[in-house]
């Protein structure tokens, strides 16, 4: 059995009996079968919910400065509504999964034609800026797929193996070197166990991101231990491989620690302003389309 002990985002304890009760549910025995909490977060998950709601579109690239305004720009002229959208860059590589329909609000999924118009447009903007190691891809998701937003973007880059660059922007103003995680891996022979340890800058949903990785890494999390003290987190993870072993070789390991801290740096940077003026979004300087957003 695990404990956590868990406060709200300023630090005090949790009072609301309907958080609670909504806790209990969420991770008791059926909380894998409840769409309760999936229905009120419409936003975060991948995936068209119910069939013919909206399209999901997913795009992974090289990243560069006003890429977001000609994404915009292209689905504004085509017609196309942007219901809720989320981006993360990491080692300038960019993932965006968009939900969109169309100006009468009406989803795509029948109109083979347009999807394949926007597709077409929105590869020739990624591509137009990538280099010859790595492809730009654009895809649509249809159906019911309830993936979590967040999870989905983890995936999306750790695909595109963003890890292999892991790093080199560390000297960000918002990751300073202070703050960079520090990832040990041992091996507890008498049980059975590799241990990740991770020291890093607090912050909501690290424990997430974390174990997103080593989900999709294909391990397997047997306990872990979690605290936090000021600014900074200690986190302790007991895993094993799906197949029973552990982390035995040093490339293994390195690739590990390399995943796990791409994992962090992630969401390290926060959108820091959004102004409207004159019908205009603007995002960290990138222009958007009101009429699109």
């Amino acid at each position: 059995m695990d404990v956590f002990h868990v406060t709200d985002q300023q630090g005090k304890k949790i009072t609301d009996i309907k958080i609670i009760d909504f806790i209990e549910k969420a991770l008791g025995p059926k909380g894998r079968k409840s769409t309760e909490g999936v229905k009120s977060w419409s936003g975060k998950r991948v995936g068209v919910h119910p069939v013919g709601d909206h399209t999901a579109i997913e795009l992974i690239g090289k990243d560069r400065p006003g890429l977001l305004s000609e994404i915009s720009a292209v689905l504004a002229s085509l017609q196309f509504n942007v219901i809720a959208a989320e981006v993360w860059t990491h080692n300038r590589r960019i993932a965006c999964v968009l939900y969109v329909n169309d100006a009468t609000n009406q989803a795509m999924d029948n109109d083979s034609k347009r999807l394949s118009t926007i597709e077409e447009q929105l590869n020739h903007i990624l591509r137009g800026c990538e280099d010859d190691e790595k492809v730009a891809r654009t895809s649509f998701s249809m159906g019911f797929t309830f993936t979590h937003m967040d999870r989905r973007l983890h995936q999306m880059l750790f695909a595109d193996r963003d890890y292999e660059s892991a790093g080199v922007t560390t000297t960000n103003v918002d990751c300073p070197p202070s703050f960079r995680p520090n990832i040990r891996i041992e091996r507890i022979e008498e049980k059975g166990y590799s241990v990740v340890s991770v020291k890093c800058k607090d912050r909501a949903k690290l424990m997430f991101d974390i174990v997103c990785t080593l989900t999709d890494m294909e391990y397997v999390v047997f306990h872990a231990s979690i605290s936090s003290e000021g600014p900074y987190a200690s986190q302790e993870y007991f895993i094993r491989h799906m197949d029973g072993c552990t982390l035995d070789t040093e490339g293994e390991k390195e690739r590990v620690v390399k995943c796990i801290e791409a994992a962090i740096q992630r969401r390290v940077s926060e959108l820091s302003a959004c102004i409207v003026a004159n019908g205009t979004v603007y995002i960290h300087g990138d222009k958007f389309h009101s009429d699109c957003i």
